[in-house]
């Protein structure tokens, strides 16, 4: 609804100036004629615009989409994107077995077809296979679905090649997301899978191990979805700073299980109003 104020003065001033001639009556009458078209557009534009879209709230009361998992159990999942990477994925899975952690991969396709053996390392080692897509591609709003969804496929064929399985969780690159894209995934039989928004370690900028450290042992909580990647620049923070994490967390009393166990331990709680995370690779 458009609701245009006129206030005593203005009233007065253009009776004012109807009574001085027609000539000044037309040019107020096309001027508030105007003013009301120019207004009803603006409320047309935002209408068809900026209509609310739909966000995290509305995926996670659905469970179409997962950030992390509602739970009692000091439980949390370690998840690596953009893998596997033969220096940095294999620091990691040392690590995880030293401290008997059991971790998801979402994995990269082309470099499953550069690094078959360590994909089949993770999987003989306990851990899960991911969808990262075949080549990291990053999903804008008007972008192909058509032209992801046949990146997808391209992983799935090569993830499956490697190591015989078949993954069942998918993480769109960059965290990137529409309706279109989660439909596309669920109708592949896909479960999609973010992050916790708190669990950000954004490793993949070198931040530094402490910043690495620090965010995760300063933030976690039971049923969090922690966002590591095992392919990185500043090679070999993410692991000197797991380093640190794992036994520290262990001796919290928290277990390290896969995002599928995860979702075992999980239970319906209100969605709190969260802020909105960086995007990032």
């Amino acid at each position: 609804m458009i609701v245009i104020i006129l206030t005593g003065q203005a009233i007065l001033k253009s009776n004012i100036c109807v009574q001085e001639g027609s000539v000044i009556r037309k040019i107020i009458s096309a001027t508030l004629t105007a003013a009301v078209a120019g207004l009803l557009m603006v409320q047309s534009s935002v209408t068809a615009e900026d209509a609310p879209r739909k966000g995290r709230a509305y995926y996670e009361q659905r469970g179409e989409v997962i950030w992390e998992v509602p739970t009692t159990e000091k439980v949390i999942a370690l998840t690596f994107d953009d893998g596997p990477d033969p220096d940095d994925t294999a620091q990691i899975l040392d690590l995880l077995k030293l401290y008997e952690a059991k971790a998801t991969f979402f994995l990269v396709g082309n470099k499953v077809e550069r690094f078959p053996e360590l994909v089949k390392r993770e999987v003989e080692e306990g851990h899960e296979l991911a969808n990262h897509t075949y080549t990291h591609t990053y999903f804008k709003r008007n972008g192909s679905v058509s032209k992801l969804k046949q990146d997808i496929q391209r992983a799935e064929e090569v993830i499956y090649a490697a190591s015989g399985q078949k993954c069942r969780l998918f993480r769109p690159p960059g965290g990137f997301y529409n309706e279109k894209l989660i439909q596309m995934a669920r109708s592949e039989g896909y479960a999609v899978v973010m992050w916790s928004w708190h669990q950000d370690t954004r490793d993949w900028s070198s931040p530094g191990v402490d910043k690495i450290v620090n965010k995760v042992l300063g933030n976690t909580r039971n049923g969090d979805i922690v966002l590591f990647h095992d392919y990185v620049e500043g090679k070999g923070q993410t692991a000197n700073a797991l380093k640190e994490i794992l036994p520290e967390l262990k001796k919290r009393g928290f277990r390290f299980v896969t995002v599928s166990e995860l979702l075992t331990y999980g239970k319906m709680n209100p969605v709190k109003k969260l802020r909105t995370p960086d995007i990032h690779p």
